[in-house]
């Protein structure tokens, strides 16, 4: 992006850092040297979202970071600050139940189809050596076949995924958001007009976060113990020693007031923005220790010896996954209750699915957290499965809980209704695709017509147009979750027998429908489970799928870890800060102003940091944003930190905010301010391509740009030229700074060689000033500088 093959990192480190080109690394020393133009730097950021091959792991955390985002999304609230507090506790505790999910599942598969099932299954036992062990013997029972011995030791693989999710928590927190925010020091002329993200906490949640990683770490740990030691439990209710029964209800007892104490302190407190939420509660260590005591007491009491203990049947996974499916449809529809009263109380115009855009993506990640517990459930069980063939006891391995075939019948319906919706689409686009071919002439007038490059163009513009449909989708897809998911839970608590086996005895028609949804769903699921994991192992070997999905992860991370803190780490609680510090600093030692710019996701790192400035430093700032969805996509989608009022108060308060897109982008679009506010932000719609046909200056044909190389329009040098003009006073030049970059952001200096005097409002002016604006250089794309 600088243009030079040898750049110099002079502040940050490999994650991310500020670069220069070799040649202005002492700039500062030499200012009679750039009298006439800037000086690029770089903040290069790409490694926080698609660094080493770890990195890739992180799509496993999907539904975790998509029920974090539904945090965001909650509607603008003007005066109604309990019910922001009860829509931000109902979040957590959907994230909440999505961590118990996700251990139930690695329960389902070691405790309940492995050591459950399958090893007291003896023909399964004996077909897999690794197993045999803990089968039970014709010339007796060995110490580890009795059932609660065996599911001891099966506990260690989900008490082991909790822990590593804790480990992974607690380094991706010391990594990426234990950086601190620039001091914020309050002016006269500060309001509350701003967006929420100009609070000084908003970028440093410690507290929030290491009490949600607490209670979410108890949690997994207790619904292992639970897994345990309630079967044990629930044997010897039925046997002769009273001991053992005693012991059991208080086991039980324990695991209940856990989990109460879990859900309070998930519950008790949200966020603390206004200051820097820097203190750490009490429970951060007792409550994980403690659940790890009662874990070890679950396993010691499962493991006593009890000889006439046999398995038969399954664990009660379905009375777990069907309760967990009912908790997480009520919490959703309460979410929606309250999201829908605050959007009713202040409205915003554009609002994604009249203010239920949280719920609904709550809705998908729990649909998300679903398909990944089924489907390792579903694929170990037909791995284990070998024909049914009895056990020791006559008994035969049953395979998953009914509810989760149930589930998984619902996928092909799901699935055609998403075919039905991506068919009407097509049929959309191909439609404004004949309209954008009498546009495009209009916009290339004098140019000979030529009907195959219009309808490229034509068909780019109105593909790039799909965008604005997404709430549409996820709205449809969301609520036909929620019905197909209540209709399966109906089903597997009706019946109690998988789909094919309930239609027994119907219409043939309804018969075959049943096989076959049972038969496709669980392919399928099993399916989405390995393109997980096959997509993941690509990433982590291939660099280029890595930045694929790095460029997915650029919305699901930038935000804070509010809901769920297992999460994929939020890479704005370093960016934000390093980009704070940079212009209040650069701006304090040289008295000079400068442009910060930023492309896409760069943008909204850009306004971002432009609100934890100060306003006197804010007024020296002004902002260049090229193909960014502040408002296209954040604007709808997270009314309350980017609605329009925020937008407007940024406007006002930097000294120039220009923005530039084009007709042929999917991702950035217009900022559309109201009133006058508008054409003052936003430059007419680029062209796209640059030249219709072959021209003197494009005697080659002009290649449709899209979403990137915004440099390549001679409009980015002329509007970058404008800015940096009119950062300067009439009565004398002050120093400029520019800045461009989607996973970089960049800035040109023109620095000062003497120490600045202080000037009105404390803040440092220019000694000797330069001015000028330098031309774009063409050089890699931010991602590939990364």
């Amino acid at each position: 992006m600088l243009n030079d093959p040898s750049t110099v990192r002079i502040t940050g480190d490999r994650t991310a850092a500020v670069h220069r080109r070799a040649d202005d690394v002492d700039a500062e020393e030499r200012p009679q040297d750039y009298a006439d133009q800037p000086v690029a730097e770089a903040y290069v950021w790409s490694n926080l979202t698609s660094g080493n091959g770890a990195r890739a792991l992180w799509l496993l955390l999907l539904p975790f970071m998509v029920v974090n985002l539904a945090h965001w999304m909650r509607p603008t609230a003007d005066g109604m600050r309990r019910a922001v507090s009860v829509y931000g506790m109902l979040v957590r505790l959907v994230a909440l139940t999505l961590t118990v999910l996700l251990v139930a599942a690695v329960c389902e598969v070691a405790l309940d189809l492995t050591a459950w099932q399958c090893a007291g299954t003896r023909a399964c036992a004996e077909d897999r050596a690794w197993l045999a062990f803990l089968a039970p013997s014709e010339s007796g029972t060995g110490w580890w076949t009795q059932p609660g011995r065996r599911l001891a030791l099966a506990a260690l693989a989900p008490a082991a995924l909790t822990a590593l999710l804790w480990y992974l928590a607690q380094r991706t927190w010391s990594a990426y958001e234990s950086q601190q925010p620039l001091p914020h020091q309050s002016e006269p002329e500060e309001d509350g007009s701003r967006s929420a993200l100009s609070r000084p906490g908003f970028w440093y949640g410690r507290r929030l976060v290491a009490r949600l990683r607490a209670a979410h770490t108890a949690a997994g740990l207790l619904t292992v113990a639970a897994a345990v030691g309630t079967s044990a439990a629930r044997y010897d209710r039925t046997a002769d020693s009273a001991a053992l029964h005693a012991f059991g209800v208080v086991l039980e007892a324990v695991l209940a007031l856990g989990a109460v104490i879990v859900v309070v302190v998930v519950c008790r407190r949200g966020r603390s923005e206004s200051t820097l939420d820097d203190h750490l509660d009490r429970v951060v260590r007792t409550l994980p220790l403690a659940s790890l005591a009662v874990l070890l007491l679950a396993v010691v009491y499962a493991g006593l010896d009890r000889p006439e203990w046999r398995s038969s049947g399954r664990l009660p996974g379905d009375e777990t996954f069907g309760v967990i499916a009912l908790v997480q449809g009520l919490l959703v529809l309460a979410l929606a209750g309250v999201a829908w009263a605050l959007h009713r109380r202040s409205a915003v115009p554009g609002t994604v699915l009249g203010g239920l855009g949280g719920p609904a993506v709550a809705m998908l990640a729990c649909a998300l957290g679903g398909v990944m517990s089924g489907g390792v459930a579903q694929r170990v069980g037909d791995w284990l499965d070998d024909g049914s063939t009895p056990g020791a006891d006559g008994a035969a391995f049953l395979g998953p809980p009914v509810v989760l075939t149930w589930q998984s019948a619902v996928i092909p319906v799901l699935l055609a209704v998403v075919l039905l919706l991506a068919v009407v689409l097509g049929l959309r686009t191909r439609r404004r695709s004949r309209l954008e071919i009498a546009r495009v002439p209009r916009d290339y007038a004098g140019e000979r017509p030529d009907t195959e490059r219009t309808r490229r163009i034509a068909g780019t513009r109105a593909r790039a147009a799909l965008t604005d449909h997404a709430p549409v989708i996820v709205g449809i897809v969301s609520a036909l979750t929620l019905l197909l998911g209540a209709a399966a839970l109906v089903g597997a608590w009706g019946t109690r027998e998988v789909p094919g086996e309930a239609a027994e005895g119907t219409h043939a028609f309804i018969e075959g429908v049943a096989d076959t949804t049972q038969a496709l769903g669980s392919w399928l699921i099993g399916f989405g489970f390995i393109l997980f994991v096959t997509w993941g192992r690509r990433a982590y070997r291939d660099p280029s799928a890595r930045r694929t999905i790095g460029i997915l992860w650029d919305v699901g991370t930038f935000w804070p870890r509010a809901a769920h803190p297992f999460a994929p780490p939020c890479y704005a609680e370093r960016a934000v800060p390093d980009l704070t510090w940079r212009m209040a600093t650069w701006t304090r030692q040289t008295g000079g102003r400068l442009v910060i710019s930023g492309h896409s996701q760069g943008s909204v790192l850009a306004a971002s940091a432009l609100w934890q400035l100060r306003p006197s430093v804010r007024r020296r700032v002004a902002l260049l944003t090229y193909g960014s969805p502040l408002q296209r996509l954040y604007g709808h989608w997270f009314p309350a930190h980017f609605g329009p009022a925020a937008l407007m108060s940024l406007h006002r308060e930097v000294d120039c905010w220009r923005n530039l897109h084009r007709p042929t982008d999917p991702i950035g679009g217009p900022i559309g301010l109201p009133g006058a506010c508008g054409p003052d932000v936003d430059h007419a719609p680029l062209k796209d391509p640059l030249a219709y046909g072959r021209t003197e200056s494009q005697p080659l044909p002009a290649p449709i740009l899209g979403h990137g190389d915004y440099q390549a329009d001679p409009v980015f040098a002329e509007v970058r030229g404008t800015l940096l003009a009119r950062l300067r006073p009439g009565a004398g030049r002050r120093q400029s700074h520019d800045c461009v970059g989607d996973r970089t952001a960049a800035r040109a200096v023109s620095p000062a060689g003497l120490p600045a005097p202080r000037g009105d409002g404390g803040e440092p002016v220019a000694a000797d000033p330069a001015s000028g604006a330098a031309e774009p250089r063409q050089g890699s794309s931010g991602r590939s500088s990364g």
